[in-house]
């Protein structure tokens, strides 16, 4: 019973940004237990890369060069998705990419844009496609959906020189929230995962060489380390399986307990 419930052999997962670092993490997760994995990705030697290592699991596995703030980009890259794996049973928007640590009163229009059309723009029209898709099964008779969304730690506590980031985030917080309510009738739940201090390519090189930074987060890191990909399989597995079919509208944070520090 324990094993069926988080089986996904049959299911078919999008995960944006699932070349590397948390994308990975869910991804391997997710083809472990059965699932196809569709990754979207602007770089395609990490594409290959990431694909060539989930295929060891068994089921199919495809990627795509797909630039999420290019709305008819995304529409194209879904229609894709359904012509190779023929549906999409979870949607993981998770492609970011970070703020570069500058003041608040140095910030150009070009960098809040920037910020903008990746993470915020770009979450909202994937989880479009995806939305549009899943009512359209659940209208043929084929219900149930999940919608995830990567948030941040930085949604939920100050973060200095991180304004627009942080307010991407905190506003996919809102829109899943706000996804959970409309959608549930349609059998599609809606949920938020909040990274804490993980090492991925954005952050490797600061959680490695700023010591200022190091001595002041990781003696308020209760488990004593940084977060890693893989430590995000768990969650994406449970959020796409049968196990979760009753949770919606949820903030997951983790971040090894540092806000509770």
């Amino acid at each position: 019973m324990v094993n069926k419930i988080f089986d996904l052999t049959g299911k078919v997962a999008l995960i944006t940004g699932g070349n590397s670092g948390i994308g990975l993490g869910m991804a391997d997760a997710v083809a472990a237990a059965g699932a196809q994995v569709a990754i979207w990705g602007t770089n395609p030697d990490k594409n290959k890369s990431a694909s060539e290592e989930l295929r060891k699991y068994g089921p199919k596995i495809t990627a795509q060069i797909v630039d999420v703030s290019d709305s008819q980009a995304v529409d194209k890259a879904f229609a894709r998705v359904l012509e190779e794996h023929g549906r999409v049973d979870a949607c993981f928007a998770n492609a970011g990419i970070g703020s570069g640590g500058k003041r608040f009163i140095e910030l150009e229009d070009a960098d809040w844009q920037r910020i903008m059309r990746v993470n915020l723009d770009g979450a909202f029209y994937t989880l479009r496609a995806a939305a549009r898709h899943m009512v359209q099964r659940y209208e043929k008779g084929d219900i149930g959906g999940r919608l995830i969304a990567t948030s941040s730690l930085g949604a939920v506590m100050g973060m200095p020189r991180g304004q627009a980031y942080a307010g991407t985030k905190g506003a996919l917080i809102s829109i899943m929230q706000a996804l959970a309510v409309e959608l549930g009738r349609y059998k599609i739940t809606a949920n938020s995962i909040l990274p804490g201090h993980i090492e991925t390519p954005m952050t490797e090189k600061r959680y490695a060489t700023d010591q200022k930074f190091i001595n002041y987060v990781m003696p308020r890191l209760p488990i004593r380390r940084w977060g890693k990909g893989s430590d995000f399989g768990g969650i994406a597995v449970y959020l796409m399986s049968e196990a979760s079919q009753y949770h919606t509208g949820t903030q997951f944070l983790i971040d090894g307990g540092f806000l509770l520090a």
